[in-house]
């Protein structure tokens, strides 16, 4: 099962492809914004994702309130004043598009609605179309980004297996058989008895869909438990500096945890294998020295049967292995042996 993310191959046998989650971190400020995609590229992530909303159109009580933690600080205000603050204009999106272009970086978003897309597909085309967890269950703006033809990424966070089945048949119904499903807990920062990863392979099995992990923990741990249960995509929130204000900075990942946290990533994939139990090239020769084989604990005449008492086992293990002694107890010798000497006959080995 594979699908393509621009020029990216996703799927079984593939590397995963990484996601770096610039998201708001950005604060607003395009000069930000640019040194967020220049981070991402140093890391080695496959891809920078934004977040382009237009607050009126997606938040209608201007009056209600968030509560996040900024500056090792407590800080609450208006949900709308604080996604205003952090929009850009299309000029600024075209100068961030451009910029990834230019520093050789894939530019992504999360669209927060339909016109919110159709204003960034103007600009640009996309690898793939992101859908947070917030809306898993707002099926016509699923439907509307599925009949797009472009990959579909769905975050399943605060999800049961009911709604993430109702997602992933709105989009094929569209037409769009190009999913993935990324398991996610909706905790800032997720804690370690929450994060679930056998929900990976459970997710994979019962819906038959391509799953990754967008990643809420801190550190790199979760991660590399990912890969291993067979994520093919994985997002990780990241920030130039924990100190910076905003919502999300304090448990971002800086750019020298986001450096590590992809260096990881490339080594768990490396760890996975082939599953096929036979040992390495490296242990091949190591066994040469390491192991032991069997060889004559005193001189052995030509026709004399080989016992318990004449043979022992020391290395090199480049003679008979000590596991077949049984097939030579009790044998006639075909030549004569001196103490030491590793033993050379030949009998079929069971």
């Amino acid at each position: 099962m594979i699908i393509k993310f621009g020029h990216n191959i996703i799927g079984d046998n593939q590397p995963v492809y990484v996601i770096a989650e610039a998201g708001v971190n950005h604060n607003g400020d395009i000069k930000l914004a640019k040194q967020l995609v220049d981070v991402a590229k140093q890391a080695g992530a496959d891809c920078v994702k934004f977040q382009t909303f237009t607050a009126d159109e997606f938040i209608s009580d201007k009056k209600s309130t968030y509560t996040y933690t900024s500056q090792g600080k407590e800080v609450t205000e208006s949900q709308y004043e604080m996604f205003k603050r952090l929009e850009f204009s299309e000029k600024d999106w075209q100068e961030i598009i451009n910029y990834c272009k230019e520093k050789g970086v894939v530019f992504a978003t999360t669209a927060q609605s339909p016109s919110d897309l159709d204003f960034i597909l103007k600009l640009t085309s996309l690898p793939f179309i992101k859908v947070g967890s917030d809306d898993l269950t707002s099926l016509d703006l699923i439907s509307y980004y599925a009949k797009k033809g472009i990959p579909m990424v769905i975050s399943a966070g605060m999800s049961d297996e009911a709604e993430i089945s109702d997602a992933i048949e709105t989009i094929q119904q569209a037409g769009n058989k190009q999913i993935v499903i990324l398991h996610c807990v909706s905790s800032y920062p997720a804690k370690a008895q929450e994060v679930n990863l056998k929900k990976i392979p459970a997710i994979k099995n019962k819906f038959n869909v391509i799953v990754g992990f967008s990643d809420h923990t801190q550190g790199s741990a979760a991660a590399t438990g990912a890969v291993y249960f067979g994520s093919k995509v994985i997002e990780k929130h990241f920030t130039l500096s924990h100190d910076l204000p905003g919502p999300d900075h304090w448990f971002s990942a800086d750019p020298k945890e986001l450096k590590k946290y992809i260096i990881d990533i490339r080594l768990a994939e490396q760890m996975i294998g082939s599953g096929e139990i036979v040992p390495t090239a490296n242990e091949e020769e190591i066994k040469k020295i390491a192991r032991r084989s069997i060889v004559a604990k005193t001189t052995i005449t030509a026709g004399e049967k080989f016992t318990n008492d004449n043979l022992e086992f020391k290395r090199p293990g480049t003679g008979i292995s000590p596991r077949f002694k049984r097939q030579l107890l009790g044998r006639a010798a075909s030549q004569a042996y001196q103490l030491g000497d590793q033993i050379k006959e030949n009998f079929k080995i069971n």
